[in-house]
């Protein structure tokens, strides 16, 4: 009679591995494609107003941004709740406006330049005053390319 031999010290197959990386490297470009990065981080609070004509700004790399609004709160205790400009990432004046155009039309190529937007986000709180001075810095400095930003009004069915 034959005898049956168990096999012994056989364990289980090992999981293959090989196909790891890939799966790594799909899953960073899958989340390197899906996420936006912030441009700057908004030290003023801007609720623009909502309008009923709007367009879409077509290059957004010829667009720089000028924030008009009160602090957030964060900010307050050191700013004040008066009506502030932000540049990039920091507070500034009426008069540091030529610069901050002058750099972004530094990163531009030349044949561009004149087609370079300034859009201002202002909060719908804020008074004229500081969007009057703003604009007539602008017109000084011959950026005459200026876009108002506004979310879309709500239709009423």
């Amino acid at each position: 009679m034959a005898r049956i031999q168990r096999k012994r010290g056989k364990s289980t197959p090992k999981i293959s591995t090989s196909s790891l990386p890939d799966i790594v490297f799909i899953l960073l470009f899958f989340f390197m494609v899906i996420t936006k990065m912030r441009e700057t981080e908004l030290k003023v609070r801007v609720v623009v107003p909502q309008a009923t004509e709007l367009e879409k700004l077509e290059q957004k790399s010829l667009v720089h941004y000028i924030y008009i609004g009160r602090p957030t709160p964060r900010y307050q205790a050191l700013y004040g709740t008066a009506p502030r400009i932000q540049l990039d990432d920091k507070f500034a004046t009426v008069d540091d406006l030529p610069l901050f155009v002058e750099n972004h039309k530094q990163t531009v190529q030349p044949n561009l330049r004149n087609r370079i937007t300034s859009s201002l986000r202002v909060d719908g709180d804020i008074t004229m005053g500081i969007v009057q001075d703003v604009k007539t810095k602008l017109r000084k400095i011959g950026q005459l390319k200026v876009n108002y930003a506004a979310r879309k009004k709500a239709e009423i069915k």
